[in-house]
């Protein structure tokens, strides 16, 4: 057993963990996950960016911001930040149909390239605020396919008990690509001079791009990918790599045959593959529609708890709390990146497969919402003053968000992303994800565009911004306890136990036998109409002879970590 596999058994407190064999916890895994994760960086490069360069003097004079109103300089502001969240949105459906045609690895690639030209154009638009709309929209693109592929890709490749940590890193590197970014932002204002003061820092944020591109060129594809394609050899082999364990291994067939046994019965519910055939075998079956469902609502959640206004305009929120001073309110940023990537580190390491996903979001709901209201009340109760040092009651404030940066970094940060990428089933897994990050990256608009004006005219220093913010992660408590199952140690094959849909497929079967016993094969739609298919009945008892032998070993021990997990 080598040095990573002793360490995760110490620290990973779950059944799948027992059960599975130890050389799958190789460096292989941790490598192709932190390559994928350059694709989170490209986000986090970029909220971390702009909140910054909007407050550089050198920015404002070249834009003409100063010559605007207050009200007027805060629309301008969130137009420059959340031009890029409606390419992300648009970014993700693409890069979903080209994940689901071209492979996921070759939607990464194309997500760096597309990143790296909108750079390119803000880093040049020199004072045309049409050119800078352009490159925003334009990196968009790219930072959306990166954030609806990353996640998807990485939890096709994990091995199940450790799922939770290494879907997790994309959040972690979320937040290293925004500290790095504050960082930038802070060395620019104290080292460069001039237009360079915002040109570097908006050009730095093509290096997560360029490596996005350099390392996903050396990592395999998804082995889940290349079965849905029916390339079942290839799959087998990088299977095989990736688990570091021989083709012919009990444990990599068990999880072959899962995967084929999944993929039947999905096709057994609607059979077509059409966009048509998908959407609605997602929103018809109960099952499907309820995870499409959680996974529209964690995103939701996951945006008005606030995080992203704190990251886009963490200057403007500090000077606020009465920091005074561009460098220092960069500098405060600064500390406010490293406090995000340290606790997310933290998190995954202790936290994600051990604690698992409904407590963490349950407890940080509370403690978020308490923040919150600190922050909110210490403004409209003693706010700070012009020219007066913080008062003790300030420095409360501003512990509070850092506090609520450790607090969403354990809970509706990661587990937002690693829930909506495991629960879907295979055929809808791409969709699914592409839907949850589409509707991320539009409340991540509407929370860019809303925060600065909620932050001029919500109450005097904009206090109810913060009290609104609050709320929403009270509500969030309520939402977690009743609508969200647990999924740590489970394989993604056995989602469909855990939201019913394997036990519909088995209705289904049963319904077929019975009929068959009276005249022509059939298959049973949804609507209870009945359509012979002599041939599709065949193929399932084919592969239900070939395969639930193969698995019925893992599927005793993973129906072991259900009961358990569920109780």
């Amino acid at each position: 057993m080598g040095l990573g596999a002793r360490f995760l058994y110490r620290i990973v407190k779950n059944e799948a963990m027992k059960a599975d064999p130890p050389e799958i916890y190789g460096w292989r895994v941790f490598m192709l996950a932190c390559s994928a994760c350059f694709g989170g960086m490209l986000f986090g490069m970029d909220i971390g960016t702009i909140g910054g360069v909007l407050t550089l003097p050198a920015f404002i004079a070249k834009y003409h911001l100063a010559a605007a109103g207050s009200v007027a300089q805060a629309n301008l502001s969130a137009n420059i930040a959340s031009t890029l969240q409606a390419g992300c949105f648009l970014g993700c459906f693409v890069a979903s149909w080209m994940s689901d045609k071209r492979g996921r690895r070759t939607a990464l690639i194309a997500s760096g390239v597309v990143t790296c030209i909108g750079c390119i154009f803000q880093a040049a638009s020199l004072g045309n605020i049409a050119v800078m709309y352009i490159g925003r929209f334009i990196g968009g693109l790219g930072v959306g396919g990166a954030s609806m592929v990353t996640p998807l890709y990485i939890s096709e490749n994990a091995p199940r008990a450790i799922r939770g940590g290494l879907t997790g890193i994309y959040q972690l590197f979320i937040a290293a690509g925004t500290m790095f970014a504050f960082w930038v932002n802070y060395g620019s204002i104290l080292h460069l001079h001039g237009q360079t003061t915002y040109i570097v820092p908006l050009t730095v944020q093509a290096i997560p791009a360029l490596l996005l591109c350099i390392c996903m060129f050396l990592c395999n594809e998804s082995p889940r990918w290349l079965a849905k394609a029916d390339h079942w050899e290839r799959a087998t082999a990088v299977l095989s790599r990736v688990r570091n364990l021989p083709p012919t291994h009990p444990y990599i067939q068990a999880e072959l045959s899962g995967i084929a046994e999944q993929l039947e019965h999905e096709r057994l519910l609607i059979g077509g593959s059409t966009l048509k055939d998908l959407l609605r075998e997602m929103w018809t079956i109960p099952g499907n529609r309820k995870r499409v469902l959680i996974s529209i609502w964690l995103m939701i959640c996951q945006q008005m708890t606030g995080t992203n206004a704190i990251n886009l305009y963490a200057p403007q929120i500090f000077k606020s709390l009465g920091i005074k001073g561009t460098a220092t309110n960069l500098f405060a940023t600064g500390i406010y990146g490293i406090v995000k990537m340290v606790t997310c580190a933290a998190f995954l390491l202790f936290a994600a497969d051990s604690l698992g996903r409904r407590r963490s979001l349950l407890w940080t709901s509370i403690a978020q919402g308490t923040a919150m209201f600190y922050i909110g009340l210490y403004v409209r109760i003693d706010p700070p003053i012009t020219g007066h040092s913080v008062p003790p009651a300030g420095y409360v404030a501003l512990v509070c968000v850092f506090l609520f940066a450790g607090f969403f970094q354990f809970g509706w940060g990661p587990v937002c992303w690693i829930y909506v990428s495991e629960i879907p089933t295979a055929r809808l897994r791409s969709l699914n994800v592409a839907i949850a990050a589409a509707t991320q990256w539009l409340f991540n608009f509407v929370v860019a565009r809303a925060t600065p004006n909620m932050l001029a005219t919500v109450g005097r220093g904009g206090y109810g911004c913060f009290l609104i913010y609050g709320s929403f992660c009270y509500c969030m408590f309520v939402f977690a306890w009743f609508f969200i199952p647990e999924t740590k140690g489970l394989s993604l094959e056995r989602m469909d136990d855990l939201f019913g849909v394997t036990e519909l497929v088995k209705n289904i079967e049963e319904e077929g036998r019975v009929e068959h016993t009276h005249a022509s094969p059939t298959e049973f739609g949804l609507d209870g109409e009945k359509a012979s298919k002599a041939a599709h009945q065949e193929s399932v008892n084919e592969l239900g002879k070939d395969s639930k032998e193969e698995g019925r070993k893992e599927k005793v021990a993973e129906g072991d970590v259900i009961a358990k997990e569920m109780k």
